[in-house]
């Protein structure tokens, strides 16, 4: 049997990362040939993650049909998202958790989706359904995930599975999942030694909004107005990124993982900043505005984007 690939999007975080680890052991004892590979390097929080449960980082990669032929997707599904020529293999599986846009395939293929916080979580039920053990470090690496897209059960992502995978992973990994989660998460926001170019490229995800191309980046800290002293400079950088990469609008959230609040920067046309403000029933003062409450882009940030673009 041929080998597939395993990844999940650009830009990856600890649930791309770690659920294309996870998918493609699964997928292994099912009878595949797959490796997870990575469209990115890891970040500072999936790196913690990975070498604490004993993993290396995933062969990264920008292209894969010069490698196989056919690929398996988790955590994302939007072309734009994926590898640059991922037109140019069969997909045979997808397992995601976000909305569906602009997928399309030639043939018929295994699909799964589901409203959780995380990928992790459905990957979980799909072990428990094929009665597959799950080994103590991919326990911990799926955990991980879930930590990292929930923030530690306190995203409104968070459904009752997701707590329930979290607590049964965590046992499998032998871990206290409130006290490791809260290290993996503060080993992600150390912010000081990267660029502002990093920075907002790091978790970045491109959507396509009525025919506009907006690019919306998440960056979590502990001291917001700490970040928040770094404005006008990423805002220079939101602009020459906007300018290289043809992007209509560019939003930036800077989320404190502590109290759950954010605060958006954008740039872009004034006709999208309105949109941007009739999404938010909020008015931009000096390209920033204050989002109380806000810390997810999948929940939180795309649906009344995509409302507001598309009125």
């Amino acid at each position: 049997m041929e080998k597939e690939f395993v990844f999940g999007h650009q830009n990856p975080d600890t649930d791309a990362i770690g659920t294309a680890i996870a998918y493609s052991y699964l997928q292994n004892k099912l009878g595949y040939n797959t490796e997870a590979v990575a469209l990115g390097e890891p970040n500072d929080e999936t790196a913690y993650a990975l070498k604490k449960f004993g993993f290396d980082a995933p062969q990264v990669v920008s292209t894969v049909a010069d490698k196989v032929k056919a690929v398996m997707l988790v955590d994302h599904n939007e072309p734009q998202q994926s590898s640059a020529d991922i037109d140019q293999v069969k997909v045979t599986h997808v397992v995601d958790h976000h909305r569906i846009m602009n997928f399309n395939t030639a043939d018929p293929l295994y699909y799964r989706a589901e409203p959780k916080g995380c990928t992790s979580t459905i990957v979980w039920k799909m072990f428990n359904e094929n009665h597959v053990e799950i080994p103590a470090n991919i326990a911990g690496i799926m955990a991980s995930a879930i930590i990292s897209d929930t923030l530690l059960l306190k995203s409104p992502t968070t459904t009752p599975e997701d707590k329930t995978a979290l607590e049964a992973l965590a046992k499998i990994a032998g871990i206290d999942y409130q006290e490791y989660g809260l290290a993996m998460l503060k080993a992600g926001t150390n912010i000081a030694s990267k660029s502002e170019e990093e920075l907002i490229d790091v978790d970045a995800k491109s959507f396509e909004l009525n025919g506009q191309q907006v690019r919306v980046a998440q960056i979590n800290v502990v001291d917001l107005p700490e970040a928040m002293e770094r404005k006008e400079a990423f805002l220079k950088a939101m602009e020459a990124s906007s300018k290289e990469n043809n992007y209509d609008m560019f939003m930036l959230l800077i989320t404190n993982i502590l109290d759950s609040d954010s605060e958006a920067l954008v740039v872009g046309s004034d006709a999208d900043k309105a949109l941007f403000e009739k999404a938010f029933d909020a008015k931009l003062t000096d390209s920033s505005v204050k989002l109380p409450g806000v810390v997810s882009r999948k929940k939180q940030v795309v649906p009344p984007l995509t409302e507001a673009f598309n009125a």
